[in-house]
């Protein structure tokens, strides 16, 4: 019985770690409208490597996105992956801290 509550608080101290070293973005993007815009660029964020959660906010025009600890992700490789969602890069900054940003071109 130990042996199982043991199993279990490694498995949550574990989950946990994993969970503290997701890194955050918050991208600001122009042309969200809809629902329909929300799952393309979701669809295509979703797309690159290391990428773990999209949440659209269509009403503050925001995406965040929650990567793996340790992959790369650039205002330049943001700008791009939504520019092929067909829209276009306000603002790029790491949740908590701000990493970057640019007027859209």
């Amino acid at each position: 019985m130990l042996k199982k509550y043991f199993l279990v608080l490694a498995a949550l101290i574990f989950s946990v770690a994993a969970l503290a070293a997701d890194k955050h973005y918050v991208l600001g993007v122009d042309g969200l409208a809809c629902p329909f815009c929300a799952y393309g660029i979701e669809k295509r964020l979703n797309k690159v490597d290391g990428v773990t959660g999209v949440e659209v906010d269509v009403g503050k025009s925001t995406v965040n996105v929650t990567l793996q600890e340790g992959k790369p992700f650039s205002e330049e490789r943001a700008r791009q992956a939504v520019e092929e969602a067909g829209f276009t890069l306000r603002s790029y900054s790491e949740a908590g801290g701000e990493t970057g940003g640019s007027d859209a071109k």
